[in-house]
């Protein structure tokens, strides 16, 4: 599993932590740096069914994706194809579309530092990395780690906080009450997120859909809303 630190962040400790203290990197431009996407969201919101449509479409990039292995669904076996080409104390898989996928078992840290020494010695070019975390995970520890190391500061950049939207469970989610100074893990997933996919939408009415939108917006007003079902999304969206 990623390393976390234990201690919870706010939203607003999360947007803070991802422009470092006066702006710039000492590391390769912006351009040039693989695009890191993380993805959040409860159990069962559709994160892994996401993942297995990157892992098989035709999209023609070659994308990272490390999947927490206690994930509800795992990545589909029979979609994969092992391969010799990586070796390392995490199982790295090559699957038909020219995508890998690996799953976190230690640290995260050693795992993109691999990546990035594999870039530099040209054994490896990808276009992206998407990293889910668990359901009840905070993505906070896990962005910081692109503002921390310099050699994977040199290698990736933090791109944005997805985070998965169960329609017809989400508002379970939002009005479970917690003990007093326990965050609400759903509300502080909307909060955190760059963008929010509220999938299932094929489960509820449009009148849910534009109930909970309005409350998402309530939570985010700054993160875009694609409706999605079956966690059927365009790699480029």
């Amino acid at each position: 599993q990623a390393s976390a630190a234990p201690q919870r962040h706010s939203p607003e400790d999360a947007r803070r932590s991802r422009t470092p203290p006066g702006g710039t990197y000492m590391a390769s431009s912006s351009s040039e740096r693989v695009p890191v996407t993380v993805l959040t969201g409860f159990l069962g919101s559709g994160k892994t069914t996401l993942l297995n449509h990157i892992l098989t479409a035709t999209h023609g990039k070659k994308i990272a994706i490390i999947e927490n292995e206690f994930g509800d669904v795992g990545i589909d076996d029979a979609l994969i194809q092992k391969t010799s080409k990586f070796s390392s104390e995490e199982e790295i898989i090559e699957v038909l579309n020219g995508c890998l996928c690996c799953s976190v078992r230690q640290d995260l840290v050693v795992l993109l530092k691999g990546f990035a020494e594999r870039a530099a010695a040209g054994e490896l070019k990808l276009d992206a990395i998407i990293i889910e975390t668990t359901g009840m995970a905070d993505p906070a520890p896990v962005a910081q780690t692109f503002l921390i190391y310099d050699e994977i500061k040199a290698f990736a950049r933090l791109d944005g906080i997805v985070t998965m939207v169960d329609a017809k469970h989400v508002e379970r989610h939002l009005d479970a009450v917690k003990p007093e100074g326990v965050v609400n893990e759903a509300v502080a997933q909307a909060a955190f997120a760059d963008r929010l996919l509220l999938n299932k939408t094929d489960l509820v009415t449009e009148a849910d859909l534009a109930r909970i939108e309005a409350r998402l917006r309530g939570i985010n007003a700054f993160a875009p809303i694609r409706r999605c079902s079956r966690g059927d999304v365009s790699v480029d969206s």
